[in-house]
């Protein structure tokens, strides 16, 4: 709560130093933090870059900053290069699941050792999605895993990781791929993280057709996909399923009936 109250009173004075009335976005220098920390005498922490983490992932922006938000739109902090970054509206602050759409059952295909020494959640989700090809199946293309923790600097944008990022292929021979942001526990998935693996992909990987998709632990074992699209600027829920992981005797005959008369 100490880190949430100071956090607060330093994005508050940041935010109100540079905004004007009707203004859509505007840059700010992390620098600003340290220096709105001198004159508010708030002890900085260590990792100064967890200010920005929180109020992007963690935490929402305060109700002082949300209020200045239109109708139907929020306010969001992008990266705007080295060591800056930039206050926005968007449409579609956070990806949340919903909680009335249909769970599939999936058979585990998960090792056991992996489930027993998998260090985070994040880590875990990842190994899930990776062993039972649930992004193969989400997207109904064959996909192999490209690269974990892809870390890259974006020109005017600055560094960006990406969880993992898959290439795929379809029976057409369409190439795409894949930035996959993966979030547990109680870290949110946000438009920001999409935004940068649109950037990502348009910079390192131009003549693929570029499909983000985001990942959230429900339960243990359900799991929340999402595929969003950019359209005018703002990023858009293109499609969304939830999975659950069973043993094989949990799938039972009445289950793959249903399946089977269910159509996209």
């Amino acid at each position: 709560m100490a880190d949430k109250n100071r956090y607060t009173k330093l994005i508050e004075a940041v935010f109100f130093e540079h905004y004007k009335k009707g203004d859509v976005d505007f840059v700010f220098d992390r620098q600003e933090l340290v220096e709105w920390a001198g004159k508010l005498n708030i002890a900085l922490p260590k990792n100064l870059g967890d200010i920005v983490y929180s109020f992007r992932y963690r935490i929402p922006l305060p109700v002082s900053i949300q209020a200045l938000a239109p109708a139907g739109k929020d306010w969001i902090i992008l990266p705007a290069g080295r060591a800056r970054y930039q206050f926005t509206l968007t449409e579609l602050p956070h990806i949340l699941p919903n909680p009335n759409l249909a769970i599939t059952k999936i058979p585990d295909a998960t090792p056991g050792v992996i489930v027993k020494y998998s260090l985070t959640d994040e880590q875990a989700l990842l190994a899930k999605l990776r062993y039972n090809r649930l992004i193969d199946i989400f997207t109904a293309t064959t996909c192999y895993s490209l690269q974990s923790h892809l870390r890259t600097y974006v020109r005017d944008t600055g560094q960006i990781e990406t969880d993992e990022v898959y290439v795929g292929l379809d029976r057409r021979g369409v190439h795409y791929v894949y930035p996959v942001q993966a979030k547990g526990g109680r870290d949110r998935l946000s438009v920001v993280q999409v935004k940068q693996d649109l950037q990502m992909c348009a910079a390192k990987f131009p003549n693929l057709v570029c499909r983000p998709i985001a990942a959230q632990f429900m339960t243990e074992d359900d799991i929340a996909l999402f595929e969003m699209v950019e359209e005018e600027g703002n990023v858009k829920l293109a499609m969304e399923k939830h999975y659950r992981l069973v043993s094989p005797d949990e799938l039972s005959e009445e289950d793959l009936r249903r399946y089977s008369r269910l159509t996209d």
